[in-house]
Parts: structure tokens; C-alpha cells; sequence
């Protein structure tokens, strides 16, 4: 009996290793699918982040423009951002082009100096889409697209708007969100 229970003993060893083995190797491609899923969450959270920046600097300038509507075609603008920002010249509309412009290029916070407040890349755009028309009978509203573009951190479809186009190497890397601003004319009829 005794050594019936020595072989039955000797076959059944090194299982135990093989399991755990086997255990160790599953543990690990379950922790690197969790370093993987954060990785992706964490850019998902800096997209996010940007395209929240985005939409308040967007309402910035569309606030603006409504505020100052006599003056609402003086806002268009090909490209503001991707340079040097120009001073501010005193009139409503060169001081709202400055402010805007220094906030696209991150001036709202600095880290050792340097402007980090905005997203990577960004600039605005604003275009005209239809001229104001106070002829009587006629009365056409202004309409101008708001605009603003930066670099996102992975690639997904192109955006339908021109501003930033070709700005960040393949376009399936540009973002952009744009709103439309109509400047009414009241004293028509």
C-alpha cells in the first residue's frame, strides 16, 4: 500500500508548477489588456479636454462678433493663431482679434514661461457666408462661420471645414468645431 502511494505521489508533481505557470501567463495578458484600455482612456481624456477648450474659445469669438454686430464683417479672418499674435490697436474688433488670438495660442496659463493654456496647434478662422443686405425689400442677415481648428492626438475623419486644412500633416489628424453667428438687421422691414 505504501508503495502504491509513493508512485500515485510521483506522478501527480510538477502539476501544481504548470498551473501556476499557466495562471501567471493569463494574469499577465489580463494586465497588459488593462495598460492597454488605460492608455486609451487617457487619450480620450486629453481629446476630450481639447474640444472643451475648443467650444469656450469657439463662444469667445461668436460673443464677441454679437456684441460688436455693426462691425461683425471686420471679424473675418483666414487664419489667426498659427502666427504671432498682432497688439492690440484700440479699436472694439483689433482688441477682440489680439485677446482671441492670444488665447488660441495658450496665454490663459503658462508652465515655465511658455503658453500651455490651449490646444496643440490651435487657430480660428471666421469667413463670411452671406453679406449683410439693408436694401428695403430685400433685408439680408449677415452670416459669418466661426471656426476653430487644433491637432488631435489620433487619426479619425477629416472635418468638412477648410481652417487648419493641410496644418497638421495627414487631416485626418486636424479637429475642428465651427458655429454660425447671424447678425440681424433690426430697423429692416
Amino acid at each position: 500500500m505504501l508503495k502504491q502511494q509513493l508512485i500515485q505521489h510521483k506522478h501527480e508533481t510538477g502539476v501544481t508548477l504548470i498551473e501556476v505557470l499557466v495562471t501567471i501567463v493569463i494574469l499577465a495578458f489580463g494586465l497588459l489588456g488593462l495598460a492597454g484600455l488605460q492608455a486609451k482612456v487617457q487619450l480620450t481624456e486629453v481629446e476630450s479636454y481639447q474640444r472643451a477648450q475648443a467650444i469656450a474659445l469657439l463662444s469667445d469669438m461668436s460673443e464677441r462678433i454679437s456684441a460688436n454686430r455693426g462691425q461683425a464683417a471686420s471679424y473675418v479672418v483666414a487664419s489667426i493663431g498659427d502666427q504671432a499674435c498682432a497688439a492690440a490697436d484700440g479699436t472694439v474688433v483689433g482688441n477682440d482679434k489680439s485677446q482671441w488670438c492670444n488665447a488660441l495660442r495658450g496665454a490663459s496659463e503658462k508652465l515655465g514661461g511658455k503658453d500651455v493654456g490651449a490646444m496643440a496647434g490651435a487657430r480660428g478662422c471666421v469667413v463670411q457666408i452671406q453679406a449683410i443686405d439693408p436694401t428695403a425689400g430685400v433685408c439680408t442677415p449677415g452670416i459669418y462661420q466661426v471656426t476653430v481648428a487644433w491637432q488631435g492626438l489620433h487619426k479619425t475623419a477629416a472635418p468638412a471645414v477648410a481652417c487648419g486644412k493641410d496644418s497638421y500633416g495627414a487631416d485626418s489628424y486636424r479637429r475642428a468645431i465651427s458655429t454660425r453667428v447671424t447678425v440681424g438687421l433690426p430697423g429692416c422691414v
